[in-house]
């Protein structure tokens, strides 16, 4: 089937660091594994923080219009403008018999695709993105955010969501349960070296690596992890990942790795941690969370959001106070390995249309 794949959002280039453009470069890379024909349609291919990871077909870019200072409540036309660019390429190519698309708030790039080509939208939807924005960002324009919403929640012809909260978020909203699939995270299908990495590592028999992958936004919990090595005897951190904030002191940080290392550094750990804060957004689908299953790390988890559900028997879900006897529950032992890779996501997300 040929597919363009739009990620129109001014802050997820394809190739950029984060979680979302890692997600992208996922389906990309599983789209094409499973045999269709693809196109990348997006913003940007890259930011100031440089390339991170590949995809297996050219981007094809349409840039990230400015905007003048003077006109600030305005300025989410611009991601509007930047939609309309993004079908505009789209309608210049071969005709895709599917649109697949990442939701960025403002962009209607998949209406456009589908009222004028004729061709199924797909939404693919990680966050209520004006409530996300709201409390995290800056929402300029309120009004404005909930037309285009409504517009999106009308007329896409599927959502895909990765959290049953975002599910039934879409119902409440009044999206009918047959337009909804249920599609978490998956990670990309690799084994990581736990030997030689904990031997890179400095860490012998006795030392237990207490593990974190992410990007350390604020409401990740890293900076838990000190007082954590400290409650738990043997015990070292392990950060891969950086910014935006500082890493905790006294924890070993890598910095960003490739697909590989990260895999690696994750096999090492003997307990994967998601810290979560008790004010941690309910509707995330953390990929961290099955990168540790795929190496068989057990993980350890505050009880936020439809975490519980997915851990299953890989791991312990405990309250804010209890991450140390979370740990020590899991103290020489390993999880089952349970592999989720893209291309699953993909095909059930796909399911029926391809």
């Amino acid at each position: 089937m040929r597919i363009a794949l739009l990620a129109p959002a001014p802050g997820i280039p394809v190739l950029g660091p984060s979680g979302a453009s890692a997600h992208l470069r996922g389906v990309a890379q599983a789209m094409v594994d499973l045999g269709h024909s693809l196109r990348i349609v997006a913003s940007l291919e890259q930011d100031r923080r440089g390339v991170h990871g590949q995809v297996p077909v050219p981007i094809e870019t349409v840039g990230n219009q400015g905007w003048p200072s003077w006109l600030p409540r305005y300025r989410e036309r611009r991601e509007t403008w930047i939609g309309k660019r993004v079908a505009r390429q789209v309608q210049r190519g071969p005709r895709p018999e599917l649109v697949y698309e990442r939701w960025s708030l403002f962009s209607l790039a998949g209406r456009d695709c589908q009222r004028r080509l004729r061709v199924p939208w797909v939404l693919e939807i990680n966050a209520p993105i004006a409530q996300e924005r709201a409390r995290f960002e800056e929402l300029r324009d309120p009004a404005y955010a909930a037309r285009c919403q409504a517009v999106a929640l009308r007329h896409a012809d599927r959502f895909v969501v990765v959290s049953p909260w975002l599910a039934n978020w879409l119902e409440d909203q009044g999206v009918e349960e047959a337009r909804i699939r249920l599609v978490p995270n998956g990670t990309p299908p690799l084994t990581g070296d736990r030997p030689n990495t904990r031997k890179l590592l400095g860490a012998d028999e006795d030392t237990l690596v207490l593990g974190f992958v992410g990007s350390m936004k604020p409401w990740h919990g890293a900076e838990r992890l000190p007082e954590l090595v400290a409650a738990v005897p043997g015990a070292r951190g392990l950060v891969v990942g950086d910014g935006p904030v500082a890493p905790p002191p006294g924890v070993h940080c890598t910095g960003r790795l490739d697909e590989q290392g990260v895999a690696d550094h994750i096999a090492a750990m003997d307990v994967g941690l998601l810290p979560y804060p008790a004010d941690a957004p309910p509707w995330f689908c953390p990929l961290k969370l099955w990168a540790y299953r795929a190496q068989g790390t057990p993980v350890v988890a505050t009880d936020v959001g439809d975490l519980r559900a997915w851990i299953g028997e890989g791991g312990a879900v405990v309250g804010q106070h209890d991450l140390a006897d979370g740990v020590e529950s899991w103290r020489g032992r390993r999880a089952a390995r349970m592999l989720r890779p893209w291309t699953q996501v993909v095909r059930e997300a796909l399911q029926g249309l391809a």
